[in-house]
């Protein structure tokens, strides 16, 4: 296979390379959709293309027409701690400034018609090179030490472009011939996997929000922290995840839990959520 000498192609038809897709990042991968842990999607797809092709970090956002980006997850091999950061740069500076800001505006009709059964898989590459824009390429390419970046991207539900971007760092160099190829093998499983993964995050924080609404009126002795408390426990966190979160101890969040289970009178998560769920 070569390389398309154009930055953005769509997805073909061409028999991917044979992969082995390891059961157990599979799974979690199935496991983290829609749920609250809103990077472990990023992490698990950093994990699963990256172990064919070496991969340095992944982001995920949404594009709607008229509306700055919003950032959906983001994953990285431990090479720096400042990717949310970045993330958040692009999303409120330089997104205007990315070539795919063109490719999507381009693809848009043709996006459209082809629906969301088969949607239109587009792929673009950018290096740093691609971006004349000094601020923009110093602060997304070189300090993070990014060679190159593919962008997998669909549209869904006819409004929505949501793009995963998997970064090569200068230690792996651009993507290659092979790289390309398995991501393009990877690309539906992406797409499809990042859709399922929004849509139950809306919902999750949807019910979210109703369910602490609820408890606040029915538990008026629930402090600020019980309700952070609260909502951590809901989005499925462990007691090591929610100290991380809150900024405490693991054992200051046992406290803090086992306090939140005995205003509410119920022995643990699953008492907890068969208390939020109840009619009165």
């Amino acid at each position: 296979m070569s390389i398309p000498s154009r930055r953005h192609w769509v997805l073909g038809s061409r028999q991917p390379p044979a992969l082995d897709l390891p059961l157990a990042q599979a799974s979690a991968l199935l496991t983290h959709l829609g749920q609250g842990a809103r990077d472990a999607v990023a992490e698990d797809l950093l994990r699963l293309v990256g172990a064919h092709a070496p991969l340095a970090q992944c982001t995920i956002f949404s594009f709607e027409p008229g509306r700055r980006p919003t950032v959906v997850a983001v994953g990285d091999r431990s090479r720096t701690k400042e990717l949310p950061h970045i993330a958040e740069a692009y999303v409120n500076r330089y997104h205007r400034l990315d070539g795919l800001a063109a490719v999507m505006q381009a693809e848009w009709t043709a996006a459209q018609k082809a629906g969301t059964e088969q949607p239109r898989i587009l792929l673009h590459r950018q290096t740093g090179a691609d971006i004349a824009h000094a601020p923009y390429r110093q602060t997304c390419y070189t300090l993070p030490q990014v060679a190159e970046r593919l962008a997998v991207l669909a549209l869904y539900e006819g409004r929505r472009w949501m793009s995963v971007h998997l970064y090569r760092g200068t230690e792996h160099g651009p993507f290659d011939d092979a790289a390309v190829a398995v991501v393009e093998a990877f690309a539906p499983l992406i797409v499809q996997a990042v859709r399922l993964h929004h849509t139950g995050l809306a919902v999750h924080q949807d019910l979210g929000g109703l369910l602490l609404a609820r408890a606040v009126r029915r538990w008026p002795q629930l402090t600020r922290r019980d309700q952070d408390v609260l909502q951590a426990l809901m989005d499925g966190l462990d007691t090591n995840t929610l100290a991380e979160r809150l900024g405490l101890t693991p054992s200051s969040a046992q406290t803090y839990c086992q306090r939140v289970y005995r205003k509410l009178d119920v022995a643990g998560q699953r008492e907890l959520f068969a208390a939020l769920l109840a009619s009165t």
